[in-house]
């Protein structure tokens, strides 16, 4: 068997900072993968996040001079038991131009905006922000919103 085996970490972070946790890995983790193949941050789980990784030592490694990273938690996590909080992303087909979107994570986080245009090559889209005084397009990760609100719902609800 060639395949690699893998495991799920817990690791503990300091509540509500769970994203810059994430996001601070994953730029360490694009310099040097470190045997991690998968970093996973369930929606509503405050202080924690999961690794998935070739073995412990690369997740402890991997987390070292991690800020807000408190540690990794003593047993592995059997896949079932975080499976529930996963949900399958296709990102292509998940958001269209004109959808109204919440954006999930970043700077802006849980803003409204209106989805202006595309780059499926570069998954990113081009947002204006609902709220703002003055439209100012934003460009963001496709996977930084979700769609709260589809083009035709609107003008289902006209007729």
């Amino acid at each position: 068997m060639t395949a690699t085996e893998t495991h799920l970490f817990g690791v503990r972070t300091a509540a509500n900072r769970e994203d810059q946790v994430v996001d601070y890995l994953i730029s360490k983790l694009e310099r040097k993968p470190e045997g991690i193949l998968a970093v996973i941050r369930p929606n509503g789980m405050r202080g924690y996040i999961f690794i998935e990784a070739t073995s412990k030592g690369d997740a402890e490694s991997a987390l070292m001079g991690v800020p807000y990273a408190r540690g990794i938690l003593a047993h592995e996590i059997p896949y079932q038991e975080i499976e529930h909080m996963l949900e399958q992303v296709k990102v292509e087909m998940n958001v269209h131009k004109g959808d109204i979107v919440e954006i999930i994570s970043g700077p802006f986080k849980r803003e409204n905006a209106k989805v202006m245009r595309i780059n499926k090559q570069k998954e990113e889209i081009v947002v204006e922000l609902l709220e703002s005084a003055v439209p100012i397009p934003i460009t963001v990760k496709m996977d930084a919103v979700k769609v709260i609100r589809r083009e035709e719902d609107s003008d289902e609800d006209s007729n």
